[in-house]
């Protein structure tokens, strides 16, 4: 049985955690690629060695884990930075997905999701049969991240532009979810994708 492979993407703060959550509470297997990423360079990994040899020792902290935080302040401000960062992490994000899938693929799975933030940026649209793209207003993203994450807002409005427009994902998704509204409006439009993708993984014997 052939496993319909969706990807989940959106900018900064337009509630991918939160949809994904959704996903999985209709049963549906789904991964976070930054859980994938975060591995990718934990303590004592070849990930995490291949960082510091890039950006140094002030990228890490006195335990020898990465500083999130230092490494951020580099790379959001460097955009030769950054894309040496994604060639380190995102070749291991790949590799660990592709696993994954190919697991759930084996166990006769018809459907699973991947969160994968820089979806589009990465070119990994290609390696999905359908994708779903989160959206709100950028002065919401503005708001949520400073929330979230502790940034400033010039902090923040630096990371949305670091990323693909979300108007350009949204031009290019399969389906989207606005989640600028209520989280009953998000909920249904949740709801009738999942809908929509069953059948398609139904129609094609998944």
């Amino acid at each position: 049985m052939a496993l319909l492979r969706v990807a989940l993407t959106g900018g900064i703060a337009t509630g991918k955690s939160y949809v994904r959550t959704r996903l999985a509470e209709h049963g549906i297997p789904t991964l976070d690629a930054d859980v994938l990423a975060r591995e990718a360079v934990a303590a004592g990994s070849s990930g995490l060695a291949a960082v510091a040899a890039r950006f140094g020792t002030g990228v890490l902290l006195p335990d020898g884990s990465l500083d999130r935080r230092a490494l951020g302040a580099v790379v959001f401000a460097d955009a030769q930075a950054r894309a040496d960062l994604e060639a380190i992490i995102h070749p291991r994000v790949r590799d660990a997905t592709t696993t994954w899938l190919d697991r759930l693929a084996a166990a006769g799975e018809s459907l699973a999701v991947v969160d994968i933030p820089l979806l589009y940026e990465t070119g990994r649209d290609h390696d999905f049969d359908r994708v779903i793209v989160t959206s709100c207003p950028r002065s919401q993203q503005v708001a949520r991240a400073v929330e979230r994450d502790g940034l400033t807002p010039a902090q923040a409005e630096a990371r949305i532009d670091a990323q693909l427009p979300t108007d350009a994902k949204v031009q290019r998704a399969d389906f989207v979810i606005d989640t600028g509204g209520t989280f009953g409006d998000t909920n249904r439009q949740v709801d009738r994708a999942v809908e929509k993708l069953l059948e398609v993984a139904a129609a094609a014997g998944r």
